[in-house]
């Protein structure tokens, strides 16, 4: 990592998360992959097995890998495998903007849906366009959009990212994260105003029954402590009733991803 991403250049472990959900009056927490590592999924699986208050994991696999369904039920077979509800990949990591429709992927991830997991699109403005089409092809899939697809908050921007996104409105089965935020906005000077634009559109496409409440911590660190975070996204949010709040704050994300 370099010296610009010094704050989280550390281990960080449940011992560290436990105080901050206290505080904060949260009561469980699903943990996601980092890096496209078979490896840091079995250890996360195998933390939230000792861990109470992490009721789920969102792990990576190799969605071109021809034994994928078989990969999927080793880890479930894994130690603290009963808690893996989704996978991911850092799509906006890939050259190719529509690398979510190629038919080896685009196989993994009905292999996922098989295995009654989620799959997490981490995905900006540049994927969206194949993230349509993808969850328009696979309607038997839970999908769950990462950190609102990520828009330019710190230009102030709301556009072409209003537009891609506006279509997931009409598909039940995709979800989204209000998560993020903090560090796609301006890292020292951000405010909760710079979020409202971006959040008041994503209520308008999915309602508060199908986004979800994201720390991104430990990530949120280089911009933002997780109380910060939690309190910036309870201000943004705080014309919802108490049932939409609960929605946005936990109910969607025990639905979507079917915590215990």
């Amino acid at each position: 990592m370099t010296d610009e991403l010094a704050a989280i250049r550390r281990p960080f472990t449940t011992v560290d998360l436990a105080p901050l959900l206290v505080d904060a009056e949260i009561d469980a927490t699903v943990l996601v992959q980092t890096r496209s590592s078979l490896d840091e999924t079995r250890e996360f699986l195998a933390a939230a097995g000792r861990t109470p208050f992490i009721r789920g994991v969102v792990g990576w696999v190799d969605l071109t890998d021809p034994a994928i369904a078989d990969v999927i039920a080793a880890l479930d077979a894994a130690p603290g495998g009963d808690r893996l509800v989704g996978i991911r990949h850092q799509v906006h990591d890939e050259p190719d903007p529509d690398w979510l429709l190629r038919n080896d992927v685009a196989r993994g991830i009905r292999a996922v849906g098989a295995a009654g997991l989620v799959y997490d699109l981490l995905v900006r403005s540049h994927e969206l366009t194949a993230a349509l089409e993808l969850t328009r092809r696979e309607p038997e899939v839970r999908f769950v959009i990462d950190h609102l697809a990520k828009p330019p908050i710190r230009d102030s921007e709301l556009h072409p990212w209003a537009e891609l996104i506006r279509p997931f409105e009409a598909l039940d089965h995709v979800a989204c994260k209000v998560s993020g935020m903090v560090t796609e906005a301006d890292w020292t000077t951000w405010e909760p105003s710079d979020f409202a634009p971006y959040v008041d559109h994503a209520l308008e496409v999915f309602g508060p029954d199908r986004l979800m409440f994201g720390s991104d911590w430990p990530v949120c660190l280089l911009a933002a402590s997780y109380e910060q975070v939690v309190e910036a996204a309870h201000t943004t949010l705080a014309r919802l009733s108490p049932a939409e709040s609960a929605a946005v704050f936990g109910e969607t994300a025990s639905t979507v991803y079917r915590l215990a």
